[in-house]
């Protein structure tokens, strides 16, 4: 097996990215439909967007409760309850396309409540992760999970245009109902390990422990100020994909699908690679690498004069942000003990949850008074200036990545929940 697929060797990861993979494919499903369902209905692009905030925003609110769970729960019962609930939404939503539209009201709740399952749920699933591979093969699965769904993202939107063209909404929202059962049978069939002891009493402590050991643990700080700095200034340019279409290229329906589809396959590629690329050159030059690069892969989107130049230059940005992200996720996994490992997974979700949103409001405003280009390449050349001052100013700053976790878990007295260890 090549070395990119060697993750796939292990039969728990193989079953679980296969049932995942299913489950993307029908999640994409669902939210092509609902955004054309509710578009549709109400001719406005105001309650597509919130449809789609419905969705995202949870990871940031409840994304804390889900990591402190992971911890204090088995996974694999966590995993199973929330994909149940979000099977009985994707049915309910099903039944009620097939007896007429549905408001966009009851829609965006419906999607509301799914998206808060899945922030419950996530941080276990990647906290699980490690217990089906061995470290070696740890990025390299983080990679190819990530790939999956940048993989989903591309066959998803395709499959959907296909069956409700064929047959009506409810058609792509039972296939998406139907997928759950692949992760529910996946999951059940996992030997995991029981959660280790836990410390705190509340779920409040066990939160607040979990970020006192990120902050006392030096690499783990420096993957969330890093991450924090991508999410803002780098990842918008996902939100603003079908704006740059329209405007840049007048081309909003081709455009677009080729935008996102040739990012998907960057971030693919990616994936496939990531694995090796960590074997041979290690995290922290991996990490450097695709955050140097990111920013000029930026600039070069920014100015591309057409579609064709734009959908090879968003390859490369998919390809080195997909590198960006999946690093973060892999250091983090690694630096993390398994008691603390769902919480340590949460503090990047709510990353992600909370900035995306944020970094693509502000440049789709900044966007719409400077032009899209100049937004895109503006915020690329401040992530540059930031990254170039802090190397220099602090020349060994990346190598603490290269070093082994300074704090664990044991507890050294009632208000830390950590124990500082070694040079």
């Amino acid at each position: 097996m090549p070395a990119s697929l060697a993750p796939l060797r292990h039969r728990g990861f193989a079953l679980l990215w296969s049932g995942g993979f299913v489950s993307n494919i029908g999640t994409w499903m669902e939210t092509v439909g609902v955004g054309i369902l509710v578009t549709t209905e109400t001719g406005s692009a105001g309650w597509a967007g919130l449809v789609a905030a419905a969705g995202f925003l949870p990871n940031a609110v409840l994304g804390p409760l889900g990591g402190a769970l992971a911890d204090r729960l088995p996974r694999k019962r966590l995993l199973i309850a929330t994909t149940l609930v979000q099977t009985a939404l994707a049915a309910t939503l099903t039944v009620l396309a097939a007896r007429g539209s549905p408001s966009p009201a009851v829609v965006t709740t419906i999607v509301l409540g799914s998206g808060c399952a899945m922030a419950i749920g996530f941080p276990s699933y990647q906290a699980l992760l490690p217990d089906l591979v061995p470290t070696a093969d740890l990025p390299g699965a983080i990679a190819l999970s990530s790939a999956q769904w940048n993989l989903g993202r591309v066959i998803g939107p395709l499959l959907a245009g296909v069956v409700i063209g064929l047959g009506d909404y409810e058609w792509a929202f039972a296939l998406n109902t139907v997928s759950f059962f692949a992760v529910i049978v996946v999951i059940g069939s996992l030997s995991l390990p029981p959660p280790g002891a836990q410390q705190e009493q509340s779920i409040l402590r066990s939160i607040q422990a979990g970020l006192r050991f990120v902050r006392a643990e030096p690499g783990l700080r420096l993957v969330v100020g890093y991450m924090a700095l991508n999410t803002l200034l780098a990842a918008p340019f996902i939100a603003l994909v079908p704006a740059v279409a329209l405007k840049l290229f007048e081309n909003e329906d081709f455009g677009t699908s080729a935008l996102v589809t040739a990012q998907g396959i960057g971030a693919v590629l990616m994936g496939l690679s990531l694995g090796p690329l960590h074997a041979r050159y290690g995290g922290r030059r991996v990490l450097t690498a695709v955050l140097s690069g990111l920013p000029v892969a930026l600039c070069a989107y920014a100015a591309s004069p057409t579609l064709a130049v734009g959908v090879v230059t968003i390859f490369v940005v998919g390809f080195l942000y997909l590198g960006a992200l999946s690093s973060f996720t892999t250091i983090a996994q690694l630096r993390a003990p398994a008691e603390y490992r769902g919480r340590v997974m949460s503090v990047l979700m709510v990353l992600l949850g909370a900035l995306y949103p944020l970094g693509s409001v502000i440049q789709g405003t900044i966007a719409d008074r400077i032009g899209l280009r100049a937004t895109t390449a503006g915020a690329a050349a401040i992530m540059a200036v930031v990254l170039f001052v802090t190397w220099r100013l602090r020349p060994g700053l990346m190598r603490v990545l290269e070093e082994p976790g300074r704090v664990r878990s044991t507890r050294l007295d009632g208000a830390t929940g950590a124990e500082l260890h070694g040079p």
